[in-house]
């Protein structure tokens, strides 16, 4: 009201609308009720109504502030909190610290800092975007393998849409000998050693594939298979192993020729 600050009567417009835009501020940001205390009941009641809706607007403010910034990065958040149970469940488990520094790294290789719900959002899309997704996720897979680049692309399809991604650290034993096997694997990234009895390593790498031996007989793990370096493989069970190979029995023909080459190296060990 004029009568309450008087002397910006006479004021030039600029200083009347700082002081007003002023008073609205120390409303909003419920700091105080400006430069003056209110004098009337009338004052005081438009005072308190004033700072209510200036409080309520400056937690809406700060809320959805809150959730944008939240948003921006959500996966990042996701995996910060996934780890921190994870440090929590080893610190309960007093787990040795080469261990801990073990799960670390192979959280860091296997998420890279980034968690998805991937089976999920898969899931939620139709078939063909599904299969473009995960042919587009594979294409290097599939341009580093001759089994796949020469073979009909429906087979392709059908295999990658089975395929599970995994990660192994150097030193891991991504498959014994004697054991039973239930997956086989393909190498996107990395270096593998096949350890036979004659104690002689061969080296396999990005775009190769082993393990589909002991799918083939039904039999035990006829070598050891282990990680040199970090590796990114794909694996297959079983059971979506044979299912593929009964729509494509000429690929069938394809494995059991490689896994027959094999047999051969092993059994001349």
């Amino acid at each position: 009201p004029s009568d309450t600050v008087p002397r910006l009567q006479n004021d030039s417009w600029g200083k009347q609308y700082s002081h007003a835009l002023f008073k609205a501020m120390s409303h909003m940001l419920c700091i105080g009720y400006g430069q003056q205390a209110p004098e009337g009941m009338t004052d005081v009641w438009l005072t308190m109504l004033s700072m209510i809706v200036g409080a309520t607007c400056y937690a809406m403010f700060i809320g959805h502030a809150t959730a944008l910034i939240q948003s921006l990065d959500s996966s990042r958040r996701q995996y910060q909190e996934k780890y921190k149970q994870v440090e929590q469940y080893m610190s309960f488990h007093k787990l040795p610290g080469d261990t801990r520094q073990r799960i670390h790294e192979y959280y860091e290789h296997r998420y890279q800092g980034k968690m998805f719900d991937e089976e999920n959002i898969l899931g939620e899309l139709s078939e063909p975007l599904k299969e473009e997704i995960i042919n587009f996720n594979c294409r290097n897979l599939v341009a580093n393998m001759p089994l796949f680049a020469n073979a009909d692309p429906n087979f392709v399809t059908a295999m990658l849409t089975k395929l599970r991604f995994e990660v192994f650290q150097p030193g891991d034993f991504i498959i014994r000998e004697g054991t039973v096997g239930k997956k086989m694997y393909f190498i996107q990234h990395g270096v593998v050693s096949i350890l036979t009895k004659g104690n002689k390593e061969t080296k396999l790498s990005d775009g190769s594939y082993f393990g589909e031996i002991c799918l083939l007989t039904r039999g035990r793990r006829t070598a050891s298979v282990r990680a040199d370096t970090y590796c990114r493989l794909y694996s297959l069970s079983v059971d979506n192993f044979n299912e593929v190979l009964e729509e494509y029995p000429m690929m069938r023909r394809a494995f059991e020729t490689v896994a027959m080459d094999r047999l051969d190296r092993i059994g001349e060990e």
